[in-house]
């Protein structure tokens, strides 16, 4: 480790990182890696990931003038309800666990902001561009080659000491500084399936391959049309996003709960009733959504969803109830799914 790495990872610490390295950019083999993802259609609807895929592969085009990536990882998990007891109730409702608090963007541009603001006063000025899941970037592969750790089975990064619950965020800048070794990090998954048996839609479809059509967390957020029928007992009662593979995966018994105030647990959203959020109104659902990446489904998905899930939920009156109020809502996706809810409970 070289001694501007070293360096870095302090400054990265407290800037409030759990690691930081520095990453090859070279990335010709995570390009053709993609560009078959896409040839075979995974992508459904996420038509952007085709349109921005040369700027993915390649960082100089995204920042005209990059020549270095620092990687950093933050930890995500809060302190909040057992996740599989809430998975195995019924009457609740499952978000996934980064999204229970405050949206992670702002938080993670800001601190990597801060990081790159100590490296100018430390080393002298340079251009810069932060990014956190805000722009199109191949951030696996960056934090792999930065040392961070390999690309598991599910297809996120896994690190021995943290596991896979933590966020990435990078900084593209024209300061020349030495990467890690290419070298890459040992991967750790040898024989382990478990990511791979007990996703519910069988969405990794092989070792390092998900086809994010049958993927719980693109259908429940980034899915904006009915969610496929075949799908739809499988999702459970979860209705925004899914963690199961990291949640079955080995290596998170090492994960950190973090302590950063903003990833906290709102509104007891960590096990919430189905019954009451269904029952949200619009107002309802902005104010108690307010800042926090369940923004990202929009109040006809959050419906849809929920509709998906109480049509899983054992059956009660209350259920029923609920249901039937949105039976004739003008929304026909809405509509369709509380249908379908509905007819679970014949």
């Amino acid at each position: 480790m070289s001694t501007f790495t070293e360096q870095l990872r302090t400054w990265g610490l407290e800037a409030g990182f759990a690691d930081v390295g520095v990453a090859r950019i070279e990335l010709d083999k995570d390009a053709r890696h993609l560009a078959d993802w896409l040839r075979d259609g995974f992508h459904g609807s996420m038509a952007y990931m085709a349109r921005s895929a040369d700027q993915r592969a390649a960082p100089r085009q995204l920042r005209p003038g990059t020549v270095t990536v620092i990687s950093a990882r933050m930890d995500c998990q809060p302190p909040a309800a057992d996740a599989q007891a809430v998975l195995n109730d019924g009457t609740r409702g499952y978000i996934a666990r980064y999204a229970l608090g405050r949206d992670y963007h702002r938080l993670m541009r800001r601190r990597l902001k801060q990081l790159a603001e100590r490296m100018r006063r430390e080393l002298g000025p340079f251009g810069y561009r932060v990014l956190a899941d805000s722009a199109p970037a191949l951030e696996k592969a960056l934090a792999r080659n930065a040392h961070l750790g390999w690309i598991g089975k599910n297809t996120l990064v896994l690190n021995r000491k943290a596991g896979s619950l933590f966020l990435l965020g990078e900084i593209y800048c024209d300061l020349p500084v030495e990467a890690e070794s290419a070298a890459p990090v040992r991967n750790h998954c040898g024989t382990c399936r478990a990511c791979i048996d007990i996703c519910p839609t069988q969405a990794i479809v092989a070792p390092y391959r998900l086809d994010a059509r049958r993927c719980i967390s693109y259908l429940t957020i980034e899915n904006r049309g009915p969610i496929p029928v075949e799908f739809r007992r499988a999702i459970g009662n979860r209705i925004f996003g899914c963690d199961d593979c990291q949640l079955v995966c080995p290596w998170n018994r090492y994960a950190k709960l973090s302590s950063e105030k903003d990833f906290a647990a709102r509104h007891g959203l960590d096990r919430p009733s189905l019954v009451e959020l269904f029952g949200w109104s619009e107002a309802d659902y902005l104010a108690k959504t307010e800042g926090m990446a369940l923004r990202r489904t929009g109040y006809i998905g959050w419906l849809r969803n929920a509709a998906v899930a109480l049509g899983n939920a054992p059956t009660s009156p209350e259920v029923i109830a609920a249901l039937r109020v949105r039976a004739n809502h003008e929304n026909e996706i809405v509509r369709e799914h509380v249908a379908w809810a509905l007819q679970q409970h014949r």
